[in-house]
């Protein structure tokens, strides 16, 4: 006989559905006459089935650093994690006068070529997924009548090259809206040109945007750093995600689901 108010242990919920985004960090801008940084590696997941009480890890990936002109060459951008699921970072932009190659800024969107003798761009998804990561820089330009620098790779499109004194735009990023809002990520950084200014801004965080070429001027010249990337999570607002340490995130809740948002650090979550 049936005692009415008993549930079987079997019968309770034990999985949760989730989507994902999942951002890189963008690789830092080239210095004097620099091509621009790539962007960070752009994945999404949809409706992946986790488990309930279990832990997941998350990274989010810091930003390539920019350079200072011959001291110090730009870094490329660093690895997010969800799961099992990763992101590459962006490719660095090229620098004039560091005798780097193209293979030295392939990335997750590779960074745009040094305009020291027209180096090609960076290669773009590095990690070999499908859809792919990011896409490769463009090319940069060096003769006796102009220099330039080539654009970052971008996650929807191919870095544009430098043409003549003109530097590359960087490639497009990606517009999501799994915040509740559109908002466009991983976008390349442009290349710079003579007439650039010498020490540009640092890329947003939490974009994963490659940071843009610095110019060529008087006195010590830096280039800028890539943008930090981003883990988004979204699930229904019935259940509720711890935040491990290590984790710097914030959770709202946007119509029948909860958004949690993860912008910094290495850790755990999990849900009930």
């Amino acid at each position: 006989m049936l005692k009415l108010g008993v549930i079987a242990a079997g019968n309770y919920p034990r999985s949760i559905s989730v989507d994902a985004l999942i951002v890189a960090g963008g690789g830092g801008g080239g210095f004097d006459m620099g091509g621009g940084g790539g962007a960070g590696g752009y994945r999404t997941l949809s409706a992946q089935t986790l488990n309930l009480a279990t832990n997941y890890t998350v990274t989010v990936g810091a930003g390539g650093s920019g350079g200072i002109y011959t001291s110090v060459i730009p870094t490329s951008g660093n690895t997010s994690t969800f799961n099992s699921t990763n992101t590459t970072g962006g490719g660095r932009g090229g620098s004039r006068d560091t005798g780097s190659s193209g293979a030295a800024f392939l990335g997750g969107s590779g960074g745009g070529g040094n305009s020291n003798s027209g180096t090609a761009g960076g290669t773009g998804n590095y990690g070999g997924y499908s859809p792919v990561e990011g896409y490769a820089g463009g090319t940069g330009v060096n003769n006796a009548a102009s220099s330039a620098g080539g654009g970052g790779g971008g996650s929807a499109a191919v870095g544009n090259n430098a043409s003549g004194s003109t530097p590359g735009t960087g490639g497009a990023g990606t517009a999501n809206s799994i915040s509740g809002s559109s908002v466009t990520y991983a976008a390349g950084g442009a290349g710079a040109n003579i007439g650039s200014s010498g020490n540009p801004a640092n890329a947003t965080a939490n974009t994963g945007n490659g940071g843009v070429g610095g110019g060529e001027g008087g006195g010590t010249i830096f280039s800028p750093a890539g943008g930090s990337g981003i883990v988004i999570l979204r699930y229904p607002n019935t259940n509720t995600i711890t935040i491990g340490a290590g984790l710097t995130g914030s959770t709202a809740t946007v119509g029948a689901n909860k958004v949690t948002t993860i912008t910094a650090g290495t850790g755990n979550v999990s849900w009930a």
